[in-house]
């Protein structure tokens, strides 16, 4: 079992955990990525997206930089979406300037009865990465795992890659829910197993990105992707060493949800820029911390509009209380455009006025 340093600064933890912080934890989705120099510097080097996200030492390398440059409270393992059904055999790739594809996509019956959760071991290099990196943080901040969601990733699997009507799955999902729920159930057993060891390996808390719930009409939401985000949930070690293990679930699109989606046992809810953060508050009371939700196009604002979008944003949210946690952070990924300065401002802006917030 590796041996980690200390925890230096638990603040986001805290936060999730509903317990009393001195200031705001904030931490940004995509946090490691294109918007750095450092990173496009390294990507070149690994040569590829996949020879970047398969390789321990340069995936350690990339979680870092944001947090050598910036004082975040939080590092998020720099990994894909896709290594799950990667390791099922679907054959991931990316074609330039098209985002990610599979080779072989689920369309028949066979195909779909065909699938199985995959053998860990096959995504050993992630679960090497989080032990590299939460080695390399020595303490500075928590580490936090993820995965896609069951429904997020059935997405890829059946529409072959990314999709703006996700005709392909709804026509599945309506046709035939039983193939839908065969397909979803193997995910949600590979996510839970995923998300377990990256927890073994070293991961402080984790987090389930569900980018395509909001695609979803109601009704079919809860019950193609809240039901199998709560049985990856409720699968989740929620305990390593005596330390408790917080999860965090974030559905984009998912705000007339929230009522229901903080009854799976989730410690946290992730929330996009369409949500108030005070109504969000008052929805979910004391279930459940709150994540988000900043636009991440005000940061191609100036500094001065940074600033006061985050205490409108704060201002929202309210003074804290207790049983009550918010960790700050944007309503969805950073834009690979913005400006590196930008974030510098936000995080600035967050620590500050969440400081004197607490002290009014």
């Amino acid at each position: 079992m590796p041996q980690f340093a200390p925890l230096k600064n638990d603040t986001f933890l805290r936060a999730l955990m509903r317990q009393p912080t001195e200031y705001t934890p904030v931490w940004l989705m995509r946090q490691a990525g294109r918007y750095l120099p450092e990173y496009r510097a390294t990507r070149a080097r690994a040569g590829s997206f996949l020879g970047l996200a398969k390789n321990p030492d340069f995936a350690t390398e990339v979680t870092l930089q944001p947090i050598d440059r910036y004082p975040l409270d939080a590092s998020i393992l720099f990994s894909d979406i896709l290594t799950v059904p990667d390791a099922m055999g679907l054959g991931l790739y990316f074609a330039d300037g098209e985002g990610p594809k599979f080779e072989r996509p689920l369309r028949t019956e066979a195909e779909v009865m065909a699938l199985r959760s995959p053998d860990m071991e096959s995504l050993d290099y992630v679960f090497k990465a989080v032990t590299q990196i939460r080695t390399a943080l020595d303490g500075r901040v928590p580490l936090i795992g993820f995965s896609g969601s069951p429904w997020t990733l059935a997405c890829y699997m059946v529409e072959g890659g990314g999709s703006r009507e996700f005709h392909t799955i709804k026509k599945m999902l309506y046709n035939r829910p039983d193939l839908m729920h065969h397909i979803l159930s193997t995910n949600a057993q590979a996510v839970a197993q995923y998300l377990n060891a990256q927890i073994d390996a070293g991961a402080q808390a984790v987090m389930i990105f569900d980018s395509w719930g909001g695609a979803l009409a109601d009704g079919a939401y809860q019950q193609f992707s809240l039901e199998y985000m709560r049985q990856v949930v409720s699968q989740l070690q929620r305990e390593k060493d005596g330390v408790r293990i917080p999860a965090i679930v974030f559905t984009k699109g998912g705000g007339l949800w929230l009522e229901e989606a903080a009854g799976i046992g989730a410690d946290a809810l992730g929330l996009d820029w369409t949500v108030n953060l005070g109504r969000a508050r008052a929805l979910v009371g004391d279930k459940v911390a709150l994540q988000g939700n900043l636009d991440p196009a005000i940061l191609f604002a100036n500094p001065d509009q940074i600033r006061a979008e985050v205490e409108r944003s704060l201002g929202a949210y309210g003074k804290p209380s207790a049983n009550h946690g918010h960790v700050f952070n944007l309503g969805h990924g950073i834009s690979q455009f913005t400006p590196p300065e930008s974030v510098t401002a936000m995080v600035e802006a967050v620590h500050s006025f969440s400081r004197a917030q607490r002290a009014e």
